[in-house]
């Protein structure tokens, strides 16, 4: 995915660093995504759902907070408020790009600051929780006793995620419980909520919390046994998926029309890890899955091979000719199932080949129900090798490659 890399000005004055991250294809909608505050815009959670927005057309922002990487491994001083008006400065610098983010998205605390600006962002449509604590104090042992504890300093030390925090008086008043539930009240907008119920961090009962305050719409969905930061690939994946095919119900993601020669729009396959090889295939404007290879062959499966997106293809494009044909006559044709196998077989009736060639062999097994006699079933059995992909793949195909310019 293409990313920009931008500046803008914070609450403090202080410029911030940016990454925007651009689809490859149209621009439909944009996303402000806050991380976690003991994380930085380059978390491999945010990396992740990232590069799953920008290939359904969704550009995505994210920044690193006001004094986040502070000397000695701090992070000086955070609150809620702070962050939310870093966040607002995000999103009018957006804005002013021609830009507004419609889609917020906020991991861990960095959920709570979404939660605390999302009132007052007129453009917004969606937000997404992802690990929020919906009374911070409370959020758990990991930092809660500190805050609690009186001190004569002034200030007190948290840990989150194996970071440190210097807090003062600001961020404990910031937090203070009742605050969340005054923010969901005028929140006016869509609502995922994210969460592990095993989050050893952030626990499951605030998700609950927050989806019981917030009025609708509304939705609840478990991230399982994943950690607070989300740092398993496979269920970074999955949040990224589930977001984007839940914001697409409330953010206007029509695409413009596809190019002349290509009514189903462009297919567009891009790697979702360098290390591996599965991918991400966009196909035309509306529809999406992933390839993969299989564990055998240095893939981690978590997707179909090309050899059998080809074989789904030839076998879709079979039950839809036969379909076609017996609607077309009126025939009793109840259901189609088609199978579809390959292989590599040696060419032995290829008389223009060697020994050693091999050609593509694919095997269809057809099913038909309904009331048919014994012609119509044959009949349809003839139609099947019609189909489209059926006469492409039995015949010549030209393939032309073209090197686009990085």
């Amino acid at each position: 995915m293409p990313t920009e890399r931008l500046t803008f000005e914070g609450r403090d004055g202080l410029r911030l660093a940016a990454r925007l991250d651009l689809p490859e294809g149209p621009h439909l909608a944009t996303a402000l995504f806050a991380h976690c505050f003991s994380c930085g815009k380059d978390v491999p959670a945010a990396r992740r759902i990232a590069r799953r927005l920008t290939a359904l057309g969704i550009a995505v922002c994210r920044f690193d907070f006001t004094g986040l990487g502070h000397p000695g491994g701090e992070i000086e001083n955070p609150t809620l408020s702070a962050n939310a008006a870093d966040l607002m400065a995000a999103a009018l610098a957006l804005s002013a790009r021609g830009m507004p983010p419609s889609l917020l998205i906020g991991h861990s605390l960095g959920g709570a600051a979404i939660l605390c600006m999302a009132p007052w962002l007129d453009c917004a449509k969606a937000v997404v929780t992802l690990g929020a604590p919906f009374d911070p104090v409370h959020a758990d042992g990991n930092y809660g006793g500190a805050l609690e504890r009186p001190t004569d300093r002034g200030w007190a030390t948290i840990d989150m995620g194996g970071r440190h925090f210097r807090v003062d008086d600001r961020f404990i008043a910031d937090i203070a419980p009742g605050k969340m539930q005054q923010d969901l009240s005028k929140l006016n907008k869509a609502l995922l909520v994210m969460h592990a119920p095993r989050d050893p961090v952030v626990g499951i009962d605030n998700a609950t919390r927050i989806f019981t305050a917030a009025k609708h719409p509304k939705s609840f969905v478990t991230l399982d046994t994943a950690d607070h930061l989300i740092s398993d690939p496979a269920d970074a994946e999955y949040a990224a998926e589930v977001i984007a095919a839940w914001a697409a119900r409330y953010i206007d993601l029509r695409p413009p029309a596809p190019p002349p020669g290509a009514p189903e729009g462009i297919t567009r396959i891009s790697e979702v890890d360098p290390r591996g090889f599965q991918q991400d295939v966009v196909l035309g404007p509306r529809h999406h899955l992933t390839a993969d290879e299989p564990l055998a062959y240095g893939g981690t499966d978590r997707g179909p091979s090309p050899y059998q997106l080809l074989a789904a293809g030839l076998g879709a494009c079979t039950s839809i000719t036969i379909r076609t044909y017996a609607r077309r006559k009126g025939w009793p044709l109840a259901q189609v199932m088609v199978e579809v196998t390959h292989d590599k077989v040696h060419a032995q009736d290829c008389a223009h080949c060697t020994e050693t060639d091999k050609i593509d062999r694919f095997t269809r097994r057809v099913t038909l129900e309904g009331r048919l006699d014994a012609p119509q079933r044959a009949k349809l059995i003839e139609v099947a090798d019609r189909c489209p992909v059926h006469r492409t793949l039995s015949a010549s195909s030209q393939i032309d490659t073209v090197l686009v310019a990085g």
